[in-house]
């Protein structure tokens, strides 16, 4: 248990503690994600929790040493100055390890092969990284190795995996983080954390059943019976990079964990629902995505707990898996039976979150991946600060004409006012997709970003921002938006765009933590306003692509998170 000098989070080395169990590499500190792991692991020691909740077999540390040997050691210091994200790459590509940590990779290596060679996970715990003030939320890169095949190819695959996240210090969006809340970049360093992957093989697919984020607060409530402190999840099938990426997953309220945030009604669930899922595909020895389609009747027999995770969606209905459609369906993870039938996961997880914010003394962010069977088994990956977490303050919506409405939402808003905005930047939908070439987009949208660095602007568009797949939404990087004040994801149905409401992803961390105010907008639902017709007939000058359009004026953004609703508009 902690012992009462250890309990202050702030003051608490963790480096102590991995060394004592011989996991501990080099001299110097083991980051802000080991740290958080190392925490949750001593406070749950001799609770009752602890008899229900474990950690990955096996976790090892390369202290920051290790980094700045490297760098140091190669010359390589002028890299912090660099700004040529491509350069960066090159030197960082062609320079060698030495002698030294080659031995130490392949001692690791060998010490997991006492595992029978699991999976590895190759993560970065950074001194910045997961700190009670910032989270540095994916920013830095996580890497997956199959761990099969000849040692030398595995040994080969960790170096790489190593070298991509040293690299991975430098680029664009941990330095335009860095920059934004005033950390020099000379005073970041990097460790490593290598863990066996958590999850089980299937025939030759390696993954955990269930994956997900706990967040001991709610910022973002659907519906007024869901209190702050009640705790949230996002969940998918799989490997968890779906909870954290702008991908769907499905969101549960642990207190009211029917009630979905996109709505409950087929099609609302249909398009918020997991239709692909992440793998390690071990004979290949490969990161994988698949199509739940195409694996139905692979994981109908693996999965006793199929029917509760599975349903099929046609002719706007939801199916159960057990009946025999006559039509097409869509198979969806909408885990309709979940909170139903897995009690003990959402049992353990509001235990936990309560635990660990008690024992922290804040709220806490959590990533887990859970088994049912053969034995009910939920494993902590990451412990963290909520960073982002603070008290909603009313904001009052003013009464104006609605021809001064630009924009209005009526779900999942954030909270805060943004008065005398000058700048409001929109992508046209139909320009994205008609001029299509998302890169260009993304980096023209990053262009107005820099030019109006130190203003709070305005940014709309359709769908998903910063998802992996351009078709549902820009696909943008932090370093591309940092700047702007208020984020409005607009829904334009027929061309298969929706915003998607991904409280937990390391997208929205950022946002929360960065004080950038989100309104999601849903055509013509309800009291939603999407006012072309001001947006058409308004001047403006064109982006570097056809689709980016910036208006000048006097703005004004007012969200009640409270009420759930939203406004911006033209000012008077």
């Amino acid at each position: 248990m902690l012992n009462q000098s250890d309990k202050n989070y702030d003051e608490f080395q963790a480096e102590g503690y991995f060394r004592e169990k011989g996991t501990l590499i080099g001299d110097g500190r083991c980051g802000g994600k080991a740290k958080g792991l190392a925490y949750a692991k001593i406070a749950l020691f001799g609770s009752p929790l602890g008899e229900t909740v474990s950690f990955p077999d096996l976790t090892v540390v390369l202290s920051t040493e290790v980094f700045d040997d490297h760098i140091n050691g190669n010359g390589l210091s002028g890299l912090y100055d660099e700004e040529d994200w491509e350069t960066v790459k090159r030197v960082m590509d062609k320079t060698p390890f030495s002698d030294s940590l080659k031995r130490e990779l392949g001692a690791i290596l060998d010490r997991f092969d006492t595992f029978e060679a699991p999976p590895l996970a190759i993560r970065s715990s950074s001194l910045l990284e997961d700190s009670i003030s910032l989270a540095f939320a994916g920013k830095y890169e996580t890497c997956f190795s199959a761990n099969c095949g000849a040692r030398e190819d595995r040994l080969k695959i960790l170096e790489r995996g190593v070298r991509s996240v040293f690299t991975s210090l430098f680029n664009p969006s941990a330095r335009a983080y860095r920059e934004k809340h005033n950390k020099p970049h000379r005073d970041e360093s990097i460790a490593v954390i290598i863990q066996s992957l958590s999850g089980k093989n299937h025939g030759n697919y390696f993954y955990p059943e269930l994956a997900g984020t706990l967040f001991s607060r709610v910022f973002r409530r659907p519906n007024p019976r869901i209190k702050k402190e009640d705790g949230v999840m996002r969940l998918c099938f799989g490997l968890g990079t779906r909870t954290v990426d702008r991908c769907a997953a499905r969101t549960f309220y642990l207190t009211n964990p029917s009630i979905r945030p996109a709505g409950n009604l087929p099609q609302q669930v249909a398009e918020a629902s997991q239709e692909y899922f992440d793998y390690i595909d071990r004979e290949h020895g490969t990161f994988l995505t698949g199509a739940l389609s195409m694996f139905v009747p692979f994981l109908r027999r693996e999965h006793k707990n199929f029917g509760a995770y599975v349903q099929n969606y046609g002719d706007n209905f939801l199916y159960s898996t057990m009946a025999e459609p006559e039509e097409p369906v869509r198979p969806l993870f909408s885990f309709p039976e979940l909170h139903i039938k897995e009690r003990a996961l959402f049992n353990t997880s509001k235990d936990l979150l309560k635990h660990m914010e008690a024992t922290t003394g804040f709220p806490v962010d959590i990533e887990f991946t859970y088994e049912t069977e053969p034995v009910k088994n939920f494993r902590i990956l990451q412990m963290r600060p909520l960073t982002s977490y603070e008290e909603l303050q009313g904001v009052h919506l003013p009464d104006v004409p609605q021809e001064r409405i630009i924009f209005r939402g009526d779900r999942m808003v954030s909270n805060g006012s943004l008065e005398n905005v000058t700048h409001l930047v929109y992508v046209d939908a139909s320009l994205y997709k008609d001029q299509w070439d998302p890169s260009a987009a993304a980096r023209a949208v990053g262009e107005i970003n820099k030019k109006l660095e130190g203003k709070k602007y305005i940014l709309a568009g359709p769908g998903r921002w910063g998802s992996r797949n351009p078709a549902l939404g820009v696909p943008i990087i932090y370093a591309e938006i940092c700047n702007c004040g208020v984020l409005v994801e607009i829904s334009v149905p027929e061309l298969n765009f929706s915003p998607e409401l991904s409280f937990g992803t390391h997208f929205f961390l950022d946002m929360d933590s960065d004080g950038i105010l989100y309104l999601p907008v849903f055509g013509k639902h309800g009291n939603n306003i999407h006012n072309m017709e001001w947006l058409d007939e308004t001047p403006y000058t064109v982006g570097e692509h056809p689709s980016v359009r910036v208006y000048e004026g006097n703005f004004s953004v007012y969200l009640d998170g409270e009420a759930e609703s939203g406004l911006i508009i033209l000012s008077a």
